[in-house]
């Protein structure tokens, strides 16, 4: 029989009562560059007035080929970003690179939202604008093109440049091009 605050196996790192992790439990990776690319004040309507809230979307990056974003809400503004980085941690996604650049040209469309990566030779550099820039500079991309297409929201940017991302393969090794 386990007395109180003994955890039993399977529970490692874990809150009381098992289920998520407290909030001092998630890796603090200080290596990590914190970029806010929105900070907006919303407001919900009741019969007692309006509430105001801060709305963020923060990206998170490496600059090494790892990166992530999150959105959040908050009462203040630093506890919205505080939401947001955490979100942003817990989304990390790994961009494969070849030759300083991303492996081949890929189109992705969240919503009304549309962008298009294309590889780029060394020297280019990141030519990217708004919040798809951001978010390659932060993957640690040396050298893109990039385009957005359509909605200039930046909320559906940063989901249409991650899908994107996600679209793209590293070449298989040994693979023969003819």
């Amino acid at each position: 029989m386990r007395g109180p605050g003994q955890r039993g196996p399977g529970q490692r790192g874990r809150g009381p009562r098992g289920g998520r992790p407290t909030s001092g439990e998630f890796q603090v990776e200080s290596d990590y560059e914190e970029k806010n690319l929105e900070v907006a004040r919303v407001t919900r309507v009741t019969k007692g007035g309006k509430r105001m809230r801060f709305r963020t979307l923060t990206v998170i990056g490496n600059r090494k080929g790892r990166v992530g974003f999150g959105l959040a809400k908050g009462v203040d503004v630093a506890g919205a970003i505080g939401k947001a980085t955490t979100q942003a941690r817990k989304a990390l996604m790994t961009v494969p690179l070849v030759k300083d650049s991303i492996p081949h040209a890929v189109r992705a469309k969240y919503r009304a939202a549309e962008v298009l990566l294309k590889p780029a030779p060394r020297g280019t550099g990141v030519k990217a604008g708004g919040a798809v820039r951001a978010v390659l500079e932060l993957a640690g991309v040396p050298n893109v093109s990039a385009k957005i297409l359509g909605s200039s929201n930046k909320i559906n940017n940063v989901k249409a440049a991650f899908a994107a991302l996600k679209k793209l393969r590293a070449p298989v090794k040994g693979e023969v091009k003819s």
